[in-house]
């Protein structure tokens, strides 16, 4: 029986998010990026690509790390897109340090390939392979497979205005854009992705103290070489949530805890034929999880 902590990506953030934070990492931040940690959190701030991941993971790692002051061991980590960076930490491959310096070159990146008009749209209510001809032609991309009938895409605003509107004729129960203002884990982010394996060449990983699961292939990567290229790559790779959760769940996953802000992974997670508990670690509280934690452990 084991402990999964899961990271989620953007359309999660909030402002006022990183107030109120456990531990020291607000301020390890800080001696990293300067007087900009301050600001992070703000609606201003929050608007660019740059601050929502820096706030995201910041918010995982000093989450994920004050269960583990109080007695928590993790057996699996994983992320969902910007989410990897956090679970990569927690899991022990990647410096914090590192990580800080490595996701504000990644933000910066991503902003500036699609500094505006193009983002995220998330399909409910149709399979894979209806979305996939709703596609053709449109300029759109599959980026998120996250569930069954849930289906993010990724393009321009027009080209995903168009697939939304056809989704919803065929029967869609939803169609919703994303607060998300790049058009992630799809071919546009090739260069960008390239110029971070780039930078990942200056860092040294290490090999995880548990297992590190890719949200992206849904496969446990030991090592740090390819621990490395799953964090550059992923912002250009198609996100395989059902698939990472299914793998997690056949690793005898029992308890999934998703790290603040919000709810989204949980719901996610229970779709993939999830065997134990799940639960938001915002919404439960850290007393609640270390309840259910101690139970599966005995």
């Amino acid at each position: 029986m084991k402990i999964v902590f899961t990271f989620p990506g953007q359309g999660t953030q909030r402002p006022g998010m990183l107030q109120g934070l456990p531990g020291t990492e607000l301020a390890q931040a800080r001696e990293v990026l300067g007087a900009e940690v301050d600001s992070l959190d703000t609606p201003q701030a929050l608007e660019h690509t740059r601050a929502v991941q820096l706030a995201l993971l910041i918010s995982g790692v000093a989450w994920a790390r004050e269960l583990q002051r109080r007695g928590m061991t993790v057996d699996i980590t994983c992320g969902l897109s910007i989410g990897a960076f956090p679970a990569a930490v927690v899991a022990g491959a990647l410096d914090f340090h590192d990580a800080l310096q490595l996701v504000a070159l990644r933000g910066d990146l991503m902003e500036q390939a699609w500094p505006h008009g193009y983002g995220l749209t998330a399909i409910m209510g149709l399979t894979l392979p209806v979305v996939e001809t709703l596609l053709e032609g449109s300029g759109a991309y599959i980026a998120n497979l996250n569930a069954e009938t849930q289906i993010v895409i990724a393009g321009s605003d027009d080209a995903m205005a168009r697939v939304a509107q056809r989704a919803l004729a065929k029967g869609a129960s939803k169609a919703q854009r994303l607060a998300v203002s790049v058009p992630s884990h799809c071919e546009l982010l090739a260069e960008p992705a390239e110029k971070l394996a780039q930078a990942f060449t200056h860092v040294t990983l290490n090999r995880p103290q548990c297992a590190y699961l890719s949200g992206s292939t849904g496969r446990v990567l030991w090592q740090p070489e390819k621990i490395a290229d799953d964090l550059a790559r992923n912002m250009a790779r198609t996100v395989r949530w059902q698939e990472a959760m299914v793998a997690a769940n056949e690793r005898d996953g029992r308890l999934a805890i998703e790290m603040p802000p919000g709810g989204i992974l949980t719901c996610l997670t229970r779709q993939a034929a999830w065997n134990g508990e799940c639960i938001s670690l915002e919404r439960s509280g850290v007393d609640v999880a270390l309840h259910l934690a101690k139970r599966l452990r005995e």
